[in-house]
Formats: structure tokens, sequence, C-alpha cells
């Protein structure tokens, strides 16, 4: 999450419209004289699809490089370990209880933004604020498109005993199948994938431009030769 202050900052990352925050932080970036020559971004968790819409809505200055590392980019249906406080967590459980797909809570709940519900496809395209926007599957926006494909690398991080990320595979863009909450889908047997929505198909013609990387571990535990062998190098191209 993107906010001012060291209170908002965990706060944001729960109850905070998504889009708020992107405009918020490409600002920041618009206005940062370091960054104008483009910058390598990794986000963590949730940060790392708050980081590719980045990419898709805020094109200069350029992202290069793009590290995902547990990012939920089909979003998530499930909420098994909540990582907040108690009283926060009490507070998203009863938000998402309201109705993950009413305005109120898709306007307050971070965690709603991102909530996509396989055994109502249509009401989570109708009603989704954040993700199924940005993963073109409401209307086709040739920009989050084409601004996207100019992210010159993206690496995504998924952690195969995630016991957070429901499904864990959306870590890698996979989904569970349309109509089902159990049965698992690959992004490359995705409508996402075969239309080439995000022209992460046509990125992938290219070697190297995109990497799926795994680690045997629980949600963002990474090793410390992980990081030196896999993570640090990419973000010092």
């Amino acid at each position: 999450a993107v906010v001012s202050t060291q209170s908002g900052h965990y706060a944001g990352g729960f109850f905070m419209d998504v889009n708020e925050q992107l405009e918020f932080a490409c600002n920041v970036i618009k206005k940062d004289p370091n960054l104008q020559n483009g910058y390598n971004a990794m986000g963590f968790s949730q940060g790392g699809q708050f980081l590719r819409a980045l990419a898709q809505m805020c094109p200069s200055p350029p992202m290069k490089q793009l590290v995902s590392i547990g990012g939920q980019h089909q979003g998530v249906y499930g909420f098994p370990h909540c990582p907040g406080s108690w009283f926060i967590c009490k507070e998203v459980e009863k938000l998402l209880d309201m109705g993950a797909y009413t305005d109120f809570v898709q306007n307050r709940l971070v965690q709603a933004q991102y909530w996509h519900d396989p055994l109502n496809e249509d009401k989570y395209r109708q009603h989704s604020k954040f993700i199924a926007v940005f993963n073109n599957e409401v209307n086709l926006n040739q920009e989050y498109k084409d601004n996207l494909m100019r992210v010159e690398n993206i690496t995504f991080v998924k952690f195969n005993k995630d016991t957070m990320v429901s499904p864990r595979e959306s870590e890698w863009f996979g989904f569970y199948k349309p109509g089902s909450n159990s049965e698992v889908m690959a992004l490359q047997d995705s409508d996402l994938w075969k239309e080439d929505r995000l022209g992460l198909k046509e990125m992938s013609s290219t070697p190297g431009r995109l990497t799926f990387l795994s680690i045997d571990a629980d949600h963002l535990q990474v090793p410390e030769e992980f990081w030196k062998s896999e993570i640090i190098p990419r973000l010092q191209n």
C-alpha cells in the first residue's frame, strides 16, 4: 500500500480505495527526479498486483523491471489467514460478509477490490473496481495492455506451500476454472492468455521477458540464497 504516513501505510493495506493509492503513487513517481529515466519495482503480496496496475496506468516514467513476490494477479477467493491485528481482521471479515461486490465494500476494503468469485464470474466482472478492470476483463483498455508490454521484464514468484493466498496459483496468474472453487486453471489455459488481453502471451515470445519462479515455502518466506541468486540480479539490471 502507498500512503504518506507509517500508520496510514498499515491501515491503507486494508481500508482504502486501491485506485486512489495508485493515483497517489503515480504522482509521487512523476515528481521524483531520481526516477525520470525509469525505475525497477518489487511488490510483496498484494503489492505485486498493485505495482503491475501502476505500470499499466502510469507509464511515465517507465517501469523497467517488475518483480512480484506472492502477488495475487487473478485475485483471491478466500482469506484463510489475515495478516493484520485482531480488530482489523474482524472488520475485514465483517465487510466481506456484507458482500464483496457492493459499492460500499468495494470503495472501502482493499481485499474486496481483488476478490474474484469463480462461482459468479458475471457479478465479478460487473462490480469489481480493480482486479477485473486491470485484467481487461470488463473492457479491453488498449492503453493498459500497451503500457504493461513496455515493461522490459516481469518476474512472478509463487509460494508452493502458501496458506494465505487462495488459490496460490494466482501468484502465477492462474485461477479457479469458471464455475469451480476447487479446480485450478493455469494462465496459459485462460481466456486472458488466449485472447492476450494484457499482452503477456506476446511478451512470452521473447525469451526472458516473462519469468515464473517458485519457492517451496509459505507466503513471503524467501530464503536468503533465493534473494541473492534470483531477485537482486534482476533489480540491478
